[in-house]
């Protein structure tokens, strides 16, 4: 059931390995030369250089990332919710009453924009009509199915085809800093657990996401943890912070996000004392990606891109900043 996974993890590797062949000395090789990657890796040997007054101590060198529109794509919708509304079409024949009731009725008829009308109120339905009332094992392995043969409808990768190999890289670059990489995510948690380690080199207890209530439940004696049709904490805006807290209970020294949803984790890391460095990725490229911000209601990015301004944060420009953005384009 991996074996998809394991291959584009064996594609981004190679894509990885092949480009520090050519460039041993560049850790980052689809950073284009200039001030933004000069700063990225300035501020890493500078907070690892045990001789630099801004020294950190392994065992405080945190670095947080965002994932949708941070570490892979998120147009033109989040891609949990194209997992959610593939769900609904595959649960419809035991749900009849789906086809009058809303949002159901609408995602059935592959009318998206008039189910999505209702917007987070509408998307939390339909994720605890479909993503809920199972084990976390079971929903885990659904996850897994669907990404393993999910195709984005635009460009007909897989999902996990559209991560970002300056991304990836940046995630290797910290790590070999002795950094220890989260993703704090509005996503769901059990929906990228079973997957970011082959993709991103994070493991399940690095990552921190939006959950649902749980219970505890005994099958033929065996314990069983169920996902419960009610939302428990929603890891977005101010919720990251919190997340942070909670489950790593060290300030990041680094965290990159992408939208306005970001923006409290990148001020909440910029508050510590010593050296921060809060980066934001903007989608500049419309040519190979997207370009959006102030008007997008995906990635939404407006107050954050005019505090980075003012503050001065590391503003990554990714059509003049990345040479590539998929791993198996590199240019």
């Amino acid at each position: 059931m991996l074996i998809r996974i394991a291959l584009v993890s064996s594609l981004v590797l190679t894509v990885l390995l092949s480009a520090s062949i050519v460039s041993a000395a560049d850790p980052l090789p689809s950073w284009r030369d200039g001030a933004t990657k000069e700063r990225l890796l300035g501020f890493v040997e500078q907070v690892t250089d045990p001789a630099s007054a801004q020294f950190i101590e392994p065992e405080d060198r945190i670095a947080t990332f965002d994932n949708d529109g941070t570490l892979w794509s998120e147009q033109p919708m989040y891609f949990q919710l194209f997992f959610i509304l593939d769900r609904v079409q595959d649960l419809a024949a035991d749900h009849p009453e789906w086809q009058e009731l809303e949002p159901f009725a609408s995602v059935l008829k592959g009318n998206i924009a008039s189910a999505l009308k209702g917007g987070e109120a509408a998307m939390l339905t339909l994720m605890e009509a479909t993503s809920t009332g199972m084990s976390v094992s079971d929903f885990q392995q659904q996850v897994n199915d669907w990404i393993s043969t999910a195709r984005h409808p635009t460009t007909g990768r897989a999902f996990t085809q559209m991560v970002y190999a300056p991304m990836l890289e940046a995630l290797e670059y910290l790590r070999a800093h002795d950094f220890k990489t989260y993703i704090v995510s509005g996503g769901g948690k059990d929906f990228m657990r079973p997957w970011t380690e082959t993709v991103y080199g994070i493991p399940p207890e690095q990552v921190i996401g939006s959950t649902v209530k749980t219970e505890l439940r005994y099958e033929q004696g065996k314990p069983v943890i169920y996902r419960l049709p009610a939302i428990d904490f929603i890891d977005d805006k101010e919720g990251k912070p919190l997340g942070i807290h909670n489950h790593i209970g060290r300030r990041p020294v680094i965290a990159f996000g992408n939208s306005d949803g970001d923006l409290a984790m990148l001020q909440w890391t910029a508050a510590g004392e010593g050296a921060r460095l809060p980066v934001y990725i903007h989608h500049t490229d419309a040519e190979r990606e997207w370009a959006y911000d102030r008007e997008s209601s995906i990635g939404h990015f407006d107050r954050g891109l005019d505090i980075a301004q003012d503050e001065d944060w590391l503003l990554v420009d990714m059509k003049r900043d990345w040479s590539a953005i998929y791993p198996e384009a590199a240019e």
